[in-house]
C-alpha cells in the first residue's frame, strides 16, 4: 500500500508531506534540507554516514542534494510527516544564528522534544486557518534547535575525483543533456570503469540513477512553474511521458498530474495519492 497527502503551505520556501507506505524509495536526493518525524512502524535508508533505522517516535532528516533511499525495517507500512525547507528559508530563519551555511543535519535522531516541535510546526503551515505569528515562532525554534543539537561539521558536498566532479556538474546543469556512459568517460579522462567507480564513490548512485533523479527535479520545478506533463517530460529529458511519471512515482510517491495539482491547488489544501499493490 502507497499513500502520499502533499499540502500547500502557509510559508513559502516550505513543503509539507505525510505519508504511509510500504514502498522502497531507490537513491535519490532532494534540493531541500527536510526535517520529519516517524509516526508508526520503521525505516531503514542509506545515507552519508551509512545504513540507518528509525522507528516511531525518531526524527529523520535530509539534507540539500544528499543521496540516501528508503525502505520499511519489517516489510510493513511506515508513516510519516515531513517538512521540506528550501535552503534560502533556511538561511534567513538563522540569519541571526551565526550559521555559516556548510553544517548538515544527521540522518536520523532520537530527541522526543524536537520530535513535538516538527509535528506542531507541520501542523501550524497546514492549519486552514495559520497563524503567522505562531509559525514564525515554531519555525524559528525547530530549525535552531536542529542545526544546534543535530547538525555537524561534517561539509556538505563532494571531494576529489576532479574528472568525475566536471560531469557531475554537467548533470547538475543540464540533466536533459543526453550521455552515454563512453562520452562521460572521455570527458573526465577515465575508462569506463574508473569511472562509474569513481562516480558512485563520489555521490552515491550510478551515473544512470543520478541523472534519472536529477531529471525528476527538473520536471518537478517545470511543472510547478506551469508547464503541462507531455511539454515537462520533454524538457527535462524523458523519452516520453509514460518514462517521466514512473520515475517521478519512484522518487516522490506521487504521479506528475498530481503534484501539478498541489502546486495549482488553493492554500492549504492537501492533494493525497493512494495505490495499492
Amino acid at each position: 500500500m502507497h499513500e502520499v497527502c502533499q499540502y500547500r503551505t502557509a510559508l513559502l520556501g516550505v513543503e509539507a508531506v505525510s505519508l504511509k507506505s510500504v514502498r522502497h524509495f531507490p537513491r535519490h536526493s532532494h534540493d531541500q534540507y527536510g526535517i520529519g518525524v516517524i509516526c508508526s512502524g520503521g525505516h531503514r535508508s542509506w545515507s552519508g554516514i551509512g545504513w540507518v533505522d528509525a522507528i516511531c517516535g525518531d526524527i529523520i532528516m535530509v539534507n540539500p542534494g544528499e543521496m540516501h533511499d528508503g525502505s520499511s525495517l519489517d516489510g510493513k507500512p511506515r508513516s510519516w510527516e515531513m517538512l521540506f525547507f528550501e535552503p534560502e528559508t533556511v538561511c534567513e530563519v538563522l540569519a541571526d544564528e551565526q550559521w555559516n551555511g556548510i553544517h548538515t543535519l544527521r540522518p536520523t535522531a532520537r530527541d522526543r522534544d524536537q520530535a513535538i516541535r516538527c509535528r506542531r510546526l507541520f501542523n501550524a503551515v497546514t492549519d486552514p486557518k495559520p497563524d503567522k505569528l505562531h509559525i514564525d515562532e515554531v519555525l524559528v525554534r525547530t530549525l535552531a534547535y536542529a542545526f544546534r543539537h543535530h547538525g555537524s561539521d561534517r561539509p556538505s558536498g563532494l571531494s576529489g575525483l576532479p574528472g568525475v566532479h566536471r560531469i557531475i556538474k554537467l548533470i547538475d546543469c543540464e540533466p536533459e543533456r543526453p550521455l552515454s556512459l563512453q562520452a562521460m568517460a572521455d570527458m573526465a579522462g577515465v575508462s569506463r570503469f574508473h569511472f562509474l567507480r569513481g562516480f558512485s564513490r563520489v555521490t552515491g548512485a550510478t551515473p544512470h540513477a543520478y541523472i534519472l533523479q536529477r531529471r525528476v527535479r527538473l520536471a518537478r520545478r517545470l511543472l510547478a512553474a506551469g508547464r503541462e506533463p507531455v511539454q515537462a517530460s520533454a524538457d527535462a529529458g524523458f523519452a516520453d511521458q509514460s518514462h517521466m511519471t514512473r520515475a517521478f512515482v519512484r522518487q516522490l510517491g506521487m504521479t506528475p498530474a498530481r503534484y501539478r495539482q498541489v502546486v495549482s491547488a488553493p492554500q492549504n489544501r492537501a492533494i493525497s495519492f493512494k495505490t495499492s499493490p
